[in-house]
């Protein structure tokens, strides 16, 4: 039985379903996460190449932001992916050349422009979801079904931990 030494109360028998389980040491749970999180890639990468446009996953998480938050000065986009203003101008001229963002002059001080996502933009981001929701629906089947509020338990907690909010394409009810 594995212990971790200076947490207390953890290494002790847990008792799940009748079985005795032991708790997993750190260097396990890091490769179940390591490896689960390169399955996801996998299938968010998939998902991309597989739509109509050629978008690249930092050119995706733009589009994605654009939709969740509506249009935004090129300062705020470039803060809010963590990257330079001129790394998200080239990424905006690109997505602008494919037609799938716009530039708009704010109507309150026209010296600022704002980013907008198109209508294109929009169905390139729910076909990458629903591509992605198809993908996952099909992985979800090899999963028994005993098991599986532990997993949704498992990645909350994973997801909570990361101290990041969920992005809001991945909440039921973003597209209505």
């Amino acid at each position: 039985m594995a212990r971790v030494k200076g947490r207390p109360g953890v290494g002790q028998d847990a008792r799940h379903e009748g079985a005795v389980m032991t708790v997993p040491d750190d260097n396990e749970v890091i490769e179940a996460i390591i490896h689960a999180s390169r399955a996801m890639v996998g299938i968010a990468i998939r998902s991309l190449t597989e739509c109509g446009e050629a978008v690249t996953l930092p050119q995706y998480r733009t589009l994605v932001a654009l939709s969740d938050r509506g249009p935004r000065r090129l300062a705020d986009l470039a803060d809010a992916l963590g990257v330079s203003p001129s790394t998200a101008t080239r990424m905006c001229d690109r997505l602008v050349r494919k037609g799938l963002i716009t530039r708009t002059r704010d109507e309150l001080d026209r010296r600022e422009v704002n980013l907008v996502v198109t209508a294109a933009g929009r169905t390139t981001v729910m076909d990458v979801i629903n591509r992605r929701r198809s993908a996952v629906c099909a992985l979800l089947t090899s999963i028994p079904l005993g098991t599986r509020r532990e997993l949704v338990d498992s990645l909350r907690l994973l997801s909570a931990a990361t101290g990041d909010a969920p992005e809001l394409h991945w909440m039921p009810g973003w597209h209505e």
